[in-house]
């Protein structure tokens, strides 16, 4: 496929080579330019814009046939882009036109083409075709002689032809014409002729403009070229004073040439050096020639500046140009106009006070002259008048607290100007009768004041002013007004943007009024410094804010009022309009736990500045929400807590046997009253009381043998419910043969009375201890046992002193027991046995609960064999005992053992634990 679109390309090129070669060697026989086929008509076209245009292209007969071409091979180009197709017209064979319909401002090349051969684009014949407009006719022609130069025509050409026209001006008297002056192209409207004016003969003129689209003339006119002059200015003016007269100045000049030919007539202006505004010396006082003037009513001591202009007295013709300026100054007068007087008082001290006098300079126009100094005058009531002479605006004197009368007048070269008087009031003096309705406003870039009279007649008023500010104090500036005047404007030089603190103070003839102020700006506009917000209070739904008044010196206008925009992060913001007297505002609707942006702009009448951007959280609970969770809960706790307490207090002695034992104080038990030789160690402070050996009743005699057994926890568990039975059965027992194998027959005898036997019942335990005692073979004399009516645990050196001795003392043969263990009577030995006192060493064991001690009750009651068992091991003890206690031994060997056994259990350190009747080592065991 390649290979074939190269090939085509490749026989297309040779073809176009050719036919480019036979349009080459045609072109040299025939010895012609390609330009001469043929032609365009009508040849470089002018057309008016908005008309219809055709151009026709005609081909020679001789380029037909080499190009083998007729009129269907023309195209149209204009500017190099083709026409379309629609706007041909084949006439004939040789022609071809083209149309152009409403045409506008167009400026293009034509360009007639063929195609030779029906392929190759040959360029025919081309033409530059441009539209425009016909010229207008000239109108408003008129024509100036200049003084001592040519006549000089101008007119209007009208209308833009966008197309080269010309003008010509023709001027002809009635008996010859002249030549014709044309326009240059860069001033078409207007023409200089080159012939000098004929003053006194009437010449008339008028205008020709012609283009390629038409011609045109303008109306003739005719005139005197005299009528049409413009004099040459007045020169040399100068200006003279009179020392005569202080409102005059004199004016002189020189007439230009023209005054030879023609009358003149003036034209003079003056104005004082600083105005802008020119005034006008009155025309028919300057309608004549002539070559001074004297200008009056001027001020005095002021400087003036003049000009003058001069045209045909009959007013035909034109104004000169305006001479030079000229200056001149009024001679002196003596003031026109009292000083404005005023005072204040500074300080003041009992008896005198300081008063500073001032006063404003007089300005140049009331002054008239140069000021020289000041006359003051100080007259107090009833005496000699103080006189100053001052080259300043102001004087301090000490005055008396009377009333003074004080007149000012300023002085120059002429005279002193009328006095202004001033009535410095006494110390006592009230002032009364303000102005009202006192208004300040801005108009035509000054301060404006206006006010109401008081009813009271007024000598003068007047006004102070000075700027407020936060770093400066207000240093006040002020005028005098008329005593008529009802409005003024500041005559200082204020400053925009500015607080002014305005004062009117009206004056009678006793002294000044109370005075009156206001506030204005000059201009206003927006604040240089937004407000500053802040919280004062945040609840869950609302925020109070606060913020301080922007300070005076970057309000700069009156603020209007506040706008606070608040919003939430992803929220949209909210605005709310504050008044500017307001330096608060609560912010309502709010959600709780929410983080809040608020910023605060304040407005003046030109405008608003935003403050900085401000952010708080709402809490998640308002104030007292949570006391209001908290307190009743914590009442209803306080309750529950307090019902429980008393709950508990009527149940006390439920609780207190559940929960711990009556453990009373050993202090007061009554072991001290119950065994009179119980030594001093044994007295837990109660009194010491003696007793004799008789009072020891119901004894039980138990034999301790040292058999190393290994004891066994149901022996334990025996010792337990022999206690219990014990209890159970007798209501006070010593404590010593309370168990079923070792317990008596008999009642024990109680030293107690019958309240206290009432009060025992069968959950107390009562505890004995042996005091001393025989072991084995040794057997004292006297047997001492100690009883206690408390419930109280005894403690092991209470319990078995004799033990802490006698295991000592025990024969090394039979080996020695360790101290503080427990033993108990063996019961479940036969009674056939020949060993009835035997004893093993018991383990440590916990307290059993009460279902245990229940269970070994009921076993008790059901096993008669170990009750009997029991009570004759308890009768074969008790004749042992007896044998052991009371066979050999004296009774005074009996009380030194019994004083050697205690001091030895006490000596050992025991300690003295009271544990519940539990077994462990180094404690006890009740029985």
């Amino acid at each position: 496929m390649c290979l074939l679109q190269k090939y085509l390309f490749k026989m297309m090129l040779q073809v176009w080579l050719v036919q480019a070669l036979v349009v080459f060697l045609t072109t040299e026989c025939i010895g012609e330019l390609v330009d001469t086929c043929g032609v365009i008509s009508p040849e470089s076209p002018v057309i008016q814009s908005g008309s219809n245009f055709t151009a026709f292209c005609v081909l020679k007969e001789k380029c037909m046939s080499v190009y083998e071409v007729n009129a269907s091979h023309i195209i149209w180009k204009a500017n190099r882009v083709l026409i379309p197709e629609e706007q041909y017209t084949v006439i004939n064979a040789t022609t071809s036109s083209v149309t152009f319909a409403n045409t506008g401002l167009l400026n293009v090349q034509l360009i007639c083409n063929i195609l030779a051969f029906g392929q190759i684009e040959m360029n025919v014949y081309g033409v530059r075709m441009r539209t425009g407009f016909p010229p207008e006719k000239p109108k408003n022609l008129n024509c100036i002689v200049n003084e001592g130069k040519k006549m000089m025509c101008q007119w209007d050409p009208g209308r833009e032809t966008h197309l080269e026209t010309n003008f010509t001006l023709k001027s002809e008297w009635a008996t010859e014409k002249f030549d014709d002056c044309k326009a240059k192209p860069d001033t078409p409207t207007s023409c200089l002729v080159d012939y000098s004016p004929v003053y006194f003969v009437n010449i008339e003129v008028w205008v020709e403009a012609q283009n390629a689209l038409g011609k045109v003339t303008s109306d003739h006119i005719n005139f005197d070229p005299v009528d049409k002059v413009k004099p040459n200015p007045p020169h040399n003016l100068s200006v003279s004073n009179s020392e005569e007269l202080s409102s005059i100045l004199k004016l002189t000049w020189i007439n230009p040439s023209i005054m030879n030919v023609i009358r003149l007539k003036y034209d003079i202006h003056y104005k004082t050096k600083d105005a802008s505004a020119w005034s006008q010396i009155p025309p028919e006082d300057t309608a004549t020639t002539r070559t001074s003037f004297t200008v009056q009513d001027l001020k005095p001591f002021t400087e003036y500046v003049f000009r003058i202009r001069c045209m045909k007295e009959d007013g035909k013709g034109f104004w000169s140009d305006w001479s030079a300026d000229a200056s001149g100054i009024t001679y002196e007068a003596r003031p026109s106009k009292a000083p404005s007087f005023w005072y204040k008082i500074p300080s003041h001290t009992q008896g005198s006070r300081s008063v500073q006098l001032i006063w404003k300079a007089l300005p140049p126009s009331e002054a008239n002259g140069k000021i020289l100094d000041y006359e003051v005058t100080l007259t107090r009531w009833k005496s000699r008048s103080q006189n100053y002479t001052v080259n300043d605006t102001k004087l301090t004197v000490n005055l008396t607290n009377d009333r003074y009368i004080a007149t000012l007048a300023a002085r120059n070269l002429v005279g002193k100007s009328d006095a202004s008087i001033l009535t410095i009031p006494a110390c006592d003096f009230q002032a009364t009768h303000p102005i009202t309705d006192l208004k300040a406003y801005p108009k035509d870039d000054v301060l404006w004041v206006e006010w109401t009279p008081p009813s009271k007649a007024v000598r003068k008023y007047v006004l102070e002013w000075c700027v407020l500010s936060d770093k400066s104090p207000c240093i006040p500036d002020w005028q005098q007004e008329s005593g008529t005047v009802r409005h003024t404007y500041l005559r200082g030089k204020l400053v925009e943007s500015k607080c002014y603190l305005i004062t009117v103070i009206p004056v009678y003839g006793d002294g000044p009024g109370s005075p009156t102020s206001t506030k204005a700006y000059l201009k206003q506009a927006p604040p240089s410094k937004g407000p500053t917000v802040r919280t004062k209070k945040v609840g869950k739904n609302e925020a109070v804010l606060e913020w301080d008044q922007l300070p005076v010196d970057v309000q700069n206008g009156f603020i209007r009022n506040y706008t606070i925009f608040y919003r939430t992060i992803i929220g949209n913001e909210t605005a709310v309009n504050v008044d500017s007297s307001h330096t608060e505002y609560t912010l309502s609707s709010l959600t709780s736990d929410t983080l809040y942006m608020v910023r605060m702009t304040a407005y003046t009448d030109e405008g608003g500045k935003d403050g900085p951007e401000f952010t708080f959280t709402t809490p998640k609970f308002a104030q007292g929400e949570i006391e209001a969770i908290v307190v009743p809960v914590c009442l209803a706790f306080l309750l529950t807590t307090l019902l429980g307490v008393l709950f508990c207090f009527n149940k006390r002695d439920l609780i207190k046997k559940h929960i711990w034992p009556n453990v009373p104080d050993p202090s007061k038990s009554h072991i001290a009253q119950w065994s009179p030789h119980t030594p001093p160690r044994h007295n837990f402070n109660s009194k010491d009381q003696i007793y004799s050996d008789g009072n020891f009743t119901d004894v039980s005699v138990v034999e301790i043998e040292a058999n190393d057994k290994k004891p066994f926890p149901e022996d334990l568990k025996s010792l337990d419910l022999f206690k219990k039975e014990k209890v159970s059965t007798e209501g006070h027992s010593s404590g010593i043969g309370g168990s079923s194998c070792m317990s008596s027959s008999r009642p024990s005898i109680s030293s107690g009375d019958e309240n206290e036997s009432a009060q025992n019942t069968s959950s107390t335990v009562q505890y004995s201890t042996v005091v001393h005692s025989g072991y084995r073979h040794q057997v004292p004399s006297v047997q001492v046992f100690s009883r206690s009516e408390s419930t109280q645990p005894l403690l092991d050196s209470e319990e078995r002193p004799e033990d802490l001795q006698l295991v000592d003392n025990v024969d090394s043969g039979d080996g020695v027991l360790p101290q503080q263990q427990y033993f108990k009577q063996n019961c479940s030995q036969p009674k056939t046995s020949p060993d009835i006192s035997h004893f093993e060493r018991s383990k440590q064991v916990s307290l059993g609960s009460e279902e245990d001690f229940l269970r070994l009750k009921q076993q008790q009651i059901s096993d008669p064999v170990s009750q009997s068992c029991g009570a004759e091991q308890m009768k074969m003890f008790q004749g042992v005992f007896a044998t052991d206690a009371f066979g050999s031994k004296t009774e005074a060997q009996v009380e030194r053992l019994e004083t050697v056994g205690m001091e030895a259990a006490v000596d050992e350190g025991m300690p003295k634990s009271y544990l519940p009747q539990t077994v462990r080592q180094g404690g006890y065991m009740p029985q």
